[in-house]
């Protein structure tokens, strides 16, 4: 059994119906709104923030419909958010496919993530738990607080891994937050559980995150991305500026700023890209995201579902050993 049935395996009636509902979420009336939203349903990846909503349900207690609709809100609003990215980043691809942007254009795009995001609203209210209703918003909040403070980021000359941090925290990391805590929310789990669930839900997202950003040193065409090609959109991720604090080689410090500044040419990029995995920048990184691993172990509780726990902590391993 691989680690996605194991993670599976206690939630698999239930996630059953979170995909019918899902499915039946991405349909209208309008012929290019349904074409668009059928285009997006059929590249859909592997669910894992519904996932965890269930799981930390089924963790606290028992998967309800209030359980289904939370986890369907925050897919939605997580899909609708990498729609309006992709225009924001002038992105072509997502997940190795043309994105929706690139098949329609930006007018479509932010319409239809617009739509998304009423869609997901929506099913909040369906929950009947206003603490719920209130997540997701928060969530939305975030996301594009998170994306501001990128975009001012990319002409700042410091290399801080505190705003590194603090831009994870508003964007992925939020959203595996939300996640964990909407399925304790949903089963009326008690405050200092949920209190751990956010916590949890939060050591995960940053592991993820950091998992992502070393992809972009390698070549992988299942992500559909070139070698950095987060460098390519101005982006500095854990790797790189933890090499940029250590090291005393101000010519790279200068590269770093016009890579920032996107004036780095394809070349220069993969002569940095090399030099931070030489420096020791990918080493770092693993580290990190091991650390947070461990953190997030340590807070599942001890008397859970063995069933649970096992596809839990499988989850986190997943997260951090995943080729895509």
């Amino acid at each position: 059994m691989d680690k996605l049935e194991v993670i599976k395996k206690p939630i698999e009636k239930e996630l059953s119906e979170f995909k019918a509902l899902f499915d039946a979420s991405l349909k209208s009336s309008t012929p290019l709104l349904d074409e668009v939203l059928g285009y997006i349903k059929q590249r859909n990846g592997k669910m894992m923030r519904p996932i965890l909503v269930l799981l930390m349900a089924k963790l606290y207690g028992g998967i309800n419909d209030s359980t289904l609709h939370a986890a369907l809100s925050l897919e939605l609003l997580h899909t609708a958010s990498l729609v309006h990215d992709d225009v924001v980043d002038e992105s072509n691809k997502r997940r190795g496919q043309s994105s929706v942007n690139a098949l329609y254009d930006n007018k479509v795009s932010v319409l239809v993530g617009d739509y998304m995001l009423a869609t997901s609203l929506r099913h909040a209210s369906y929950t009947n738990h206003i603490e719920l209703v209130g997540l997701v918003a928060r969530l939305g909040q975030d996301l594009s607080e998170g994306e501001i403070i990128q975009l001012v980021n990319i002409s700042n000359r410091d290399f801080s891994e505190e705003i590194y941090f603090d831009v994870i925290r508003k964007k992925t990391a939020a959203l595996f937050t939300a996640s964990a805590e909407s399925g304790a929310i949903s089963v009326n789990a008690p405050k200092d559980e949920v209190e751990k669930a956010v916590l949890f839900g939060e050591m995960i997202g940053i592991a993820f995150q950091i998992k992502d950003d070393i992809f972009d040193y390698f070549d992988n065409e299942e992500l559909g991305k070139p070698t950095g090609n987060d460098m390519m959109e101005g982006k500095l991720t854990l790797p790189a500026l933890h090499v940029l604090n250590t090291c005393a080689n101000e010519e790279k410090k200068e590269l770093a700023l016009r890579i920032r500044s996107l004036s780095a040419s394809k070349e220069e990029i993969a002569s940095f890209v090399d030099y931070v995995k030489q420096e020791g920048g990918i080493t770092y990184a693993e580290q990190v995201m091991y650390d947070y691993r461990n953190k997030a172990l340590a807070l599942l509780p001890e008397a859970a579902d063995e069933a649970v726990r096992t596809a839990l902590t499988a989850y986190i391993d997943y997260v951090i050993k995943r080729n895509k």
